[in-house]
């Protein structure tokens, strides 16, 4: 996922009463952390940025094997999966 989509989405999943007037703070602390290091220059990531995306593409990895792919009722799976910068839908660049 882009920035931006991945922002619009953090701000999506997370809109209530409470988090409305503070849409930077939307999203879970991994997924707002990947969204930081999607707006960072590459030359500016920190071993922490580094150490974060290996943890977000091993969580990637274990939750989608090749052979699975969603079906109708198992949006928690791929909104899961989106909230740390991943939609399983979208095809691969």
């Amino acid at each position: 996922m882009t920035s931006q989509e991945l922002s619009d989405w953090l701000r999506t999943e997370a809109a209530s009463e409470r988090t409305e007037d503070v849409p930077d703070q939307a999203g879970g602390e991994t997924g707002r952390h990947v969204l930081a290091i999607l707006r960072k220059r590459r030359v500016d990531l920190t071993d922490a940025d580094l150490a974060v995306m290996r943890d977000v593409i091993d969580t990637v990895n274990s939750r989608r094997r090749e052979d699975l792919e969603p079906t109708a009722g198992q949006e928690h799976w791929r909104f899961e999966l989106m909230s740390l910068g991943h939609d399983p839908l979208k095809p691969a660049p």
